[in-house]
């Protein structure tokens, strides 16, 4: 698994990098171990980590949120054991979940719920 990991690369940012340029919001974070990318979890709305592997085939994903430390491997689909990597490991605890917060519609509940029937 080392070659699809790199510790030392940092996070690219503390939010979805396609989120943060479209304006959108996400529920969690994913890293990819490999070069850093923050993307959204599979249960945002644009599902940005699992597109970002498909795009560039970096395998490994590692939680980016506070107290969780788990990677996964979307090969595999499956977790998979990784290395500490580069700080920060998560974003800022400060930051909401969903986040962020400004842009975090009220009825985010009901739009996920309609996002996922109509999937």
């Amino acid at each position: 698994m080392a070659q699809f990991i790199d510790p030392s690369v940092p996070p690219s940012g503390a939010g979805c990098v396609e989120c943060d340029a479209e304006g959108s919001w996400w529920v969690h974070l994913r890293r990819c171990a490999l070069c850093g990318h923050i993307g959204c979890c599979d249960d945002s709305l644009n599902a940005h980590a699992t597109a970002h592997f498909r795009a560039t085939g970096h395998r490994i994903m590692r939680s980016f949120e506070p107290g969780e430390d788990w990677f996964w491997d979307y090969v595999a689909d499956d977790y998979t054991e990784g290395p500490e990597l580069a700080p920060p490991t998560s974003h800022p605890e400060s930051q909401s979940t969903p986040g962020p917060a400004e842009r975090v519609p009220v009825d985010w509940q009901l739009i996920l719920a309609e996002h996922r029937a109509e999937g």
